[in-house]
């Protein structure tokens, strides 16, 4: 058994609030305000989270897959998403899609990402993305979650480990923002220490 949510520390997420429809609603309704430059720009919220552990461990890799569907999906090495259990024994997954990210969302001096613009956190991928998936393996467990508009539809389904850890984002960005139509890896370039590998199955 684990602690009661009410005693985790919030650090990145309020751990209190599953789902923040306001704050959904906020980023679907103003999108050339949260992803700037479209797809491109989502894809960089998502590497911000693996090009964090690669600062703090000194190397990280990913890999992102930009499928034929139009669908993106960037996978990972590190220790994958916070996963807690609490006082019945469930797992809690950090609501970091459903909800605000409390270092960069409100912060006017947030850092920027590679195409210069402001960091908000990943409920903008969820947000402005049709469906999301987020499979998540930990040395505690491994579950992936499906999200629609950037609201879970599915609990934590329980997914068979293979002795790594990791996350992995497939999602299909909403069809009213600009597709990626540019060279992706001259921005994926931009944090020393991860290694991004960009594998384009899109065709022609």
């Amino acid at each position: 058994m684990g602690a009661s949510r009410s005693s985790w520390r919030n650090t990145t997420h309020d751990w209190a609030t599953d789902v923040d429809l306001g704050h959904l609603a906020r980023i679907q309704g103003n999108p050339a305000e949260f992803a700037p430059g479209g797809v491109r720009h989502l894809i960089l919220e998502v590497l911000a989270h693996p090009a964090d552990e690669a600062a703090s461990t000194g190397a990280g890799r990913c890999t992102v897959t930009l499928h034929l569907d139009g669908s993106v999906s960037v996978a990972d090495e590190g220790r994958g998403t916070d996963t807690r259990f609490d006082e019945q024994g469930r797992p809690v997954k950090k609501p970091v899609m459903s909800s605000k990210d409390l270092r960069f969302f409100d912060d006017p001096g947030a850092e920027t990402l590679p195409d210069g613009h402001p960091r908000r956190g990943m409920s903008v991928v969820a947000a402005l993305s049709e469906w999301l998936i987020h499979t998540n393996r930990r040395v505690n467990g491994s579950w992936a979650q499906r999200y629609e508009h950037g609201v879970p539809v599915t609990g934590l389904e329980a997914v068979a480990g293979d002795g790594a850890t990791g996350t992995t984002v497939h999602f299909l960005p909403c069809g009213h923002l600009p597709p990626l139509a540019d060279d992706l890896r001259r921005f994926a370039d931009g944090w020393p220490g991860l290694v991004v590998t960009v594998d384009d199955r899109r065709g022609g």
